[in-house]
Formats: structure tokens, C-alpha cells, sequence
């Protein structure tokens, strides 16, 4: 059987959750190649030492150019912050490598364009690590959709709500900074809900919508005081928020159904809880990731004095996914994703077709992203740019 060398850009949590799935896929699931974890890439050479040891990765290097001219890696993983995304995927592209990269795919609708071109020419795979799209329950709606069962679809609502910024004592990190990290809950998590819209239901057309910042100055000094949970010990330096801590907007979808988002990182009490529900002609899907093992379907056709909303437990053999895994009712979890995406992406690397999310949808979700940030400064309905041809 053959194998492929994995290179992977970042260690710390997306890092940890890609170590996982590399580790784990080839033991669950038939794929071929089979994946080698040949160097781990960080800045500092005794954490990224200190991560080989404990995630398994056999080599260190520093300078992700070093990385991605080794001979003896095929696969680039970029699981670094927003604002390198576009420097190590186009010095991986360039020497000839398959990419995965994190989410969002840039920090800027240019330079989305700049790696799918160079991504075309390079002939190489990619894949944008959008991972709920690997979620089983995610994956028997996209079935149930594409049967037929919820007829014409209609609607469409989500919300992805988190509330790690609601301590104003929480320092200014580089997700909260413009240049670092492009966007705010926008990009960070309103990009995973627009990722399954444009995945379930259809391209987005036109958008209006909104950006908040309701801390608009957080600590620039500070530290984890330990204990459970963030607990910030602040110095007096402030500095200032740049991007949004919350998005609302709307959304008209290629095949007529209309939609609406909500992303907040300031949702007191939602750890992170990302819901969609999909209303059609037919009948209705509803999911939630805090219960991702769990699908709740309705269907008109169902009796009459018997219909309702029931929740079906996706974990059978026949669900997506799951027959890899364990007897009916074990349920799975979160780092279970990232395991399904390293299957699909090495199943596409030895077909040579590019899984989805590939390249073109991280830039057609760049787009609609971009097109929400215009609107928000407009006022108006915008239209995403065209996948460039």
C-alpha cells in the first residue's frame, strides 16, 4: 500500500485536532496512501519539539519554506492563523504539493483568487478544512436533501454562538486584530454556517447585513491567571478591537430560498453552539453541533395525528460515516471530523479530483464574506464576486 508524507504548518488547537486525524484515519478507515507524519512547522523550536513529541510527528522544522522542500512530503496541512494562510499555501503550491488549508481560506477576497489560481495551475489537490461538512448527521440532511424529501426548499436560518469575548478582560489576541485575522465572528465562525448554506441548500446571490464591536478596547498585557475556564490577570495597556464581535445578515440563495445568519462570540453562555434549520415544501430539517449525533427531520407525507419533528440518532452503519466507527448508539465526537475530512482528502488525492470544500468553494465563501462587509458599510444588498474563471 502506498504512503504520503504529511508536513503540517501550526501546532497549537487546530494543529492538535489534524495530528489526530492523521493519526487515527488509516486505522478506521481504508484509504489509501496512507499517511506518514513526517515534520511538524513552528517558530519556536522547543514548543514545536515539545508538540512532536506528544502528537507524533517523526521531524521539527522552523521556517515553513524548509518544510515544504522536503522530498519527503507530498501533503501541506496549513493549520496556522488567517493572516499566513496565502504565504504557505503559495510556497507549497509552488513546490508541487497537495494542500489542505484551515478556514477561512484568506483574510482577503484577493488573496483567495491569488491561491485557487495558483492551486489551478499547480494541478495539485486542495481542500479547505470547512469540518462540519464531515459531521454524519451534516451529511445524511445533504442525503435527505438531494432525495427529494424536503421538496422545494424555502428557508433557510443559523446561528453559530459562542461567548469567550463576553469577559471584557480577555486580552487582545490576534483573532480580535484587522490585519491578523481579516475578520471577526464573521470570518471565524459565521464562515462555518455560510459554509453549510452554500453546501445544503445553494450559492448565495446577494447579501445585507451588519458588524458590531461592543469592546472596543481590550488589555494588551495579560496573562491566564490559571484556575478553570479564562481568567485574565490585565495590565493597564489597552489597545483597540478591529474587527467585529458580531454579525447579522441576510441572504437570497440561486435557487430562491432565503436565509438568515447570526455569528457572536459574545453570547453569554453558549460555548459553542452552531444550529441550522432547513424548512422545505416537504418538510423541515433541524441540527445542532452541541448535539451532533443527532438529526431532527419532519416530514408532511408522515400520517396524519403522527406528525412532528423526530429526532433520528445518526450513528447506524448505514449513515454517513459512522460504519467506520462503532455499534449503533456509541456516539462520536467532535475530533471524529477532522478524521473524516483526512479520509475524503486522501481519497481524493488518489482519484486526482479535488474533494469539497476545494479551493473554488473557500473562494466562493470568501466571497459572500467580502460581500457582507461591503453591505455592512453600504447599507445596501451586495452581491458576492463570481468565481473567477
Amino acid at each position: 500500500m502506498s504512503e504520503i508524507g504529511v508536513g503540517l504548518v501550526g501546532y497549537k488547537f487546530m494543529g492538535r485536532a489534524h495530528s489526530n486525524a492523521y493519526r487515527q484515519v488509516a486505522r478506521y478507515f481504508e484509504v489509501e496512501p496512507v499517511p506518514v507524519m513526517r515534520a511538524i512547522c513552528g517558530r519556536d523550536r522547543d514548543a514545536t519539539s515539545a508538540a512532536a513529541a506528544q502528537l507524533g510527528w517523526e521531524n521539527v522544522e522552523t521556517d515553513y519554506h524548509n518544510l515544504v522542500k522536503r522530498e519527503d512530503i507530498s501533503l501541506v496541512d496549513v493549520s496556522t492563523p488567517g493572516y499566513t494562510h496565502r504565504d504557505v499555501v503559495m510556497a507549497a503550491l509552488e513546490a508541487g504539493k497537495h494542500v489542505l488549508c484551515e478556514k477561512p481560506l484568506a483574510n482577503s477576497l484577493q488573496e483567495a483568487e491569488e491561491m485557487l489560481r495558483a492551486a489551478r495551475q499547480a494541478g495539485t489537490i486542495n481542500m479547505v478544512n470547512f469540518n462540519y461538512r464531515r459531521v454524519p448527521a451534516v451529511r445524511f440532511a445533504k442525503q435527505l436533501i438531494d432525495e427529494g424529501r424536503l421538496g422545494e426548499i424555502r428557508h433557510w436560518r443559523a446561528v453559530y454562538l459562542q461567548d469567550w469575548l463576553v469577559d471584557e478582560s480577555v486580552p487582545l489576541a490576534w483573532r480580535l486584530k484587522k490585519e491578523l485575522a481579516g475578520s471577526g465572528a464573521l470570518g471565524d465562525i459565521g464562515a462555518h454556517i455560510l459554509d453549510l448554506s452554500q453546501f445544503l441548500v445553494a450559492p448565495v446571490t446577494s447579501v445585507t447585513g451588519t458588524l458590531n464591536t461592543f469592546v472596543k478596547q481590550r488589555p494588551v498585557e495579560a496573562r491566564n491567571s490559571g484556575g478553570s475556564g479564562l481568567s485574565w490577570e490585565s495590565g493597564d495597556e489597552m489597545g483597540e478591537v478591529t474587527v467585529d464581535d458580531a454579525t447579522t445578515f441576510l441572504a437570497r440563495f440561486e435557487n430562491g430560498a432565503t436565509g438568515t445568519f447570526e455569528a457572536t462570540r459574545m453570547a453569554a453562555g453558549r460555548r459553542n453552539f452552531n444550529s441550522f434549520e432547513i424548512n422545505g415544501s416537504l418538510g423541515s430539517i433541524a441540527f445542532n453541533l452541541e448535539r451532533l449525533n443527532e438529526l431532527e427531520v419532519y416530514f408532511r407525507e408522515d400520517e396524519a395525528g403522527l406528525q412532528g419533528f423526530r429526532t433520528i440518532n445518526v450513528t447506524e452503519g448505514v449513515h454517513p460515516y459512522t460504519g467506520a466507527w462503532w455499534p449503533a448508539g456509541h456516539i462520536i465526537g467532535w475530533e471524529h471530523t477532522h478524521v473524516h475530512v483526512v479520509k475524503d482528502l486522501l481519497d481524493g488525492i488518489r482519484t486526482g479530483v479535488n474533494p469539497s470544500p476545494s479551493f473554488e468553494d473557500g473562494f466562493r465563501n470568501q466571497a459572500v464574506l467580502d460581500a457582507v462587509s461591503r453591505s455592512a458599510e453600504s447599507g445596501q444588498w451586495e452581491q458576492p464576486v463570481a468565481v473567477p474563471i
